[in-house]
């Protein structure tokens, strides 16, 4: 996953992905057929991760809103320093990949399915608890904060300043808040 994450699909060799795993050829065929199916399953590790530090993240909070700040904190932790130049592998893939491959289309479809639905779910609790603004729909505002999340991905690529990315979120939030 670390090699696919760092230079991308189509910029990892197979003697990139022998030294990553310290499997042979033949074994690195034998155990995952080739590149693209190590790709499919280092992509399906990496969602599987991320939904599950997402999960963590918004249950975090003492309230859903709470939840909701610290999910959105922790992808400006995540866009800073060397990880935030690597970037998000989803993102990277969507960008290289989906427009081709279809089973590369399908699994992002599916996280970014899975992230809306978690933060409609966190977002109707918000809303269930009163902390909510009444004239927020939980489902459009999940969809906006997946562009917004994602998106802020890309933009801090470019090293731009973290203080803009956290002054973006608590704008975001407090134009949620009730």
């Amino acid at each position: 996953m670390q090699i696919f994450w760092t230079k991308g699909y189509q910029g990892t060799s197979l003697p990139d992905l022998m030294g990553a795993t310290k499997l042979s050829r033949g074994s690195l065929y034998a155990a995952f057929g080739d590149k693209h199916g190590l790709f499919l399953l280092a992509l399906d590790r990496y969602i599987s991760q991320a939904l599950e530090r997402l999960d963590e993240e918004l249950a975090s909070g003492r309230n859903a809103l709470e939840g909701l700040k610290e999910c959105m904190d922790g992808y400006v932790a995540r866009t800073d320093g060397a990880a935030g130049q690597r970037g998000c592998l989803v993102v990277a893939t969507a960008m290289e990949l989906a427009a081709w491959d279809q089973e590369i289309s399908q699994r992002i479809a599916h996280f970014f399915k899975a992230m809306e639905a978690r933060l409609i779910k966190a977002l109707a609790r918000a809303k269930e608890e009163g902390s909510l603004a009444k004239n927020v729909d939980p489902t459009a505002t999940a969809h906006m904060l997946v562009c917004f999340l994602e998106g802020l991905r890309v933009v801090r690529k470019i090293k731009a300043e973290p203080q803009r990315a956290r002054a973006a979120v608590q704008m975001l939030i407090s134009s949620l808040v009730a």
